[in-house]
C-alpha cells in the first residue's frame, strides 16, 4: 500500500520529540529532583493533561475512534517507562540505556513482520550503524551484567510494540489525543502504584515527598516537556515510516551529551564523537530517495 508519508515532519518531530524527553531528564538531575517514579508520573501528568484536554477540545477531537488500540498504546508505553527504571538500581546505567536503544532496531523487524516485506539494505545498515555510534558514545561495561539487563530490553520491546502500533493502527488518531491518553494513563498508573508506596528508598514506590514551589516549578517545566515529547513521537510515527523515524530515535543520546556539556560541563571524548558522527550519518541514509515512493511499513 502507498501513502504520502511527510517524512520531513515525521523526522522533525522526533527529533523535537527526544530534544525534550533528554532535556526532560537533565533537568531532574541538575535540580536533584528526588521524586519517587509514581509521584513523578502523577504530579507531571496532573499539569499536562488538563491543557492537552483544552487543545483536543478546541480542535474539535473529542469522539474519538479506535479507543482500544490507543488503549494498548498507553499501556505498552507506560510498561516502557516503569521497566526502564525498575533498571536502574539493579545495573549501570550504560549498560541499561544500549540495551534499551535495541529499540530502534525491533521496531524495524516488528514493521517488517507486520507489512510482510524487510525495508532496504540502506535503512537496514543505516539502523545497524546507528545502534554501533551508540555503543561507541555510552561503551558499556559488560561486567556489571546481571539478571536485570532483560528490564531495558524488555522496554525497549514495549516501545517498539508501541510505536508500530502507533503507525499501524493510531495513524488517523488526533496527536493531542494520543498524548492526552498516554498522560492520563500516566496519572493511572501513578495513582495504582501509589497504593503499594512507602519504601524508603526506592526509586519507584517511594514515600511522597512535600511539595514546595521550586519543586512545583520544576514538574511544571517536565509537563511542558513531556507534553512535547508525547505529541512529537505521536506525530513522528503517524507521519513517517517507523524504520527512518527509528534511525532518528537515536538522537536522544545526542541530546544527552549536548545537555551534559550545557548542564554538567560533560564533554564527550574523541571516541564518543565519532559515534554521533555515525548516528547522524545513520540518520541521513535512512532517508528515503526522492525517486523512492514511501511505502507504509505497517498496514
Amino acid at each position: 500500500m502507498i501513502l504520502h508519508s511527510n517524512t520531513t515532519l515525521a523526522v522533525f518531530a522526533i527529533v523535537t520529540s527526544v530534544a525534550a524527553l533528554s532535556l526532560g531528564d537533565a533537568v531532574i538531575k541538575a535540580t536533584g529532583l528526588a521524586l519517587p517514579l509514581w509521584q513523578m508520573f502523577v504530579l507531571r501528568s496532573a499539569l499536562t493533561v488538563p491543557v492537552l484536554w483544552w487543545l483536543v477540545r478546541r480542535r474539535a477531537q473529542t469522539h474519538v475512534s479506535g479507543r482500544g488500540w490507543i488503549l494498548l498504546r498507553c499501556v505498552l508505553l507506560v510498561a516502557m517507562w516503569v521497566s526502564y527504571y525498575s533498571a536502574l538500581p539493579v545495573m549501570p546505567l550504560s549498560l541499561a540505556a544500549a540495551a534499551y536503544y535495541t529499540g530502534p532496531l525491533m521496531i524495524v523487524a516488528l514493521s517488517a513482520v507486520v507489512a510482510q516485506r524487510w525495508p532496504g539494505i540502506r535503512v537496514m545498515l543505516a539502523i545497524v550503524c546507528g545502534f554501533v555510534g551508540v555503543v561507541l558514545i555510552i561503551r558499556p561495561d559488560m561486567s556489571g551484567f546481571a539478571v536485570g539487563a532483560i528490564l531495558p530490553i524488555a522496554a525497549a520491546g514495549f516501545y517498539a510494540c508501541a510505536m508500530v502500533l502507533t503507525s499501524a493502527k493510531c495513524r488517523d488518531a488526533d496527536p493531542f489525543v494520543l498524548a492526552l491518553a498516554l498522560n492520563i494513563a500516566f496519572v493511572v498508573a501513578g495513582l495504582s502504584l501509589g497504593v503499594f508506596s512507602g519504601l524508603e528508598g526506592s526509586f519507584i514506590l517511594g514515600p511522597w515527598q512535600p511539595i514546595d514551589m521550586m519543586l512545583i516549578a520544576t514538574v511544571s517545566l517536565l509537563a511542558g516537556l513531556i507534553l512535547i515529547g508525547s505529541v512529537g513521537a505521536a506525530i513522528a510515527y503517524q507521519k513517517g515510516p517507523p524504520a527512518t523515524v527509528a534511525a532518528f530515535d537515536y538522537s536522544y543520546l545526542v541530546f544527552s551529551l549536548i545537555w551534559g556539556a550545557v548542564f554538567f560541563a560533560e564533554w564527550p571524548d574523541r571516541i564518543a564523537f565519532i559515534g554521533i558522527v555515525i548516528i547522524m550519518i545513520a540518520g541521513l541514509c535512512a532517508l528515503p530517495r526522492r525517486t523512492e515512493p514511501t511505502s507504509l511499513d505497517a498496514p
